[in-house]
């Protein structure tokens, strides 16, 4: 790749976060989506789903695997999490025992990428971002639970 086409790539902030009602239980998992266009208009997308019966790790690493494979093109992307779970399995400084099978899919989410960084951001402490994320992943979390008393 020539330095043009990296300076071309798109430069995307990605905010995840997971919420488990019981660990486990039914949980949810959200990612935020941010890029600025060459118009300088910010764009967002959120990308939200739940599971029945999960663990808070696992909701964590979803957000973070479905907003990396939300993006269209190989991006850079700076990742933010208030998991240091997430942050460590995806710079590789935590070996996950558990959870193998979404630590490769993170794995490889990254490898589409042309690069991605992760940034622990402190859960609950006003980052509006983290907020948003927190609460849509927490909303998807109480639809499992109410879907599993249908």
């Amino acid at each position: 790749m020539t330095q043009r086409q990296e300076e071309v790539r798109k430069q995307v902030q990605i905010y995840t976060d997971g919420a488990c009602a019981g660990n486990p239980g039914p949980g949810g998992w959200a990612a935020l989506l941010v890029y600025v266009d060459g118009h300088q208009q910010r764009r967002e997308k959120t990308v939200t789903g739940y599971e029945y019966r999960t663990t808070n790790n696992r909701m964590e690493l979803s957000a973070a695997i479905r907003g990396l494979n939300s993006l269209r093109e190989p991006c850079a992307v700076t990742l933010y999490s208030d998991s240091t779970y997430v942050v460590g399995v995806g710079t590789g400084s935590y070996r996950a025992v558990r959870n193998q099978d979404l630590v490769t899919a993170l794995r490889a989410a990254i490898q589409r990428h042309s690069t991605v960084a992760f940034q622990h951001v402190p859960a609950h402490c006003g980052h509006a971002e983290n907020e948003r994320v927190d609460t849509l992943a927490r909303t998807q979390a109480a639809h499992a639970k109410q879907a599993c008393h249908l």
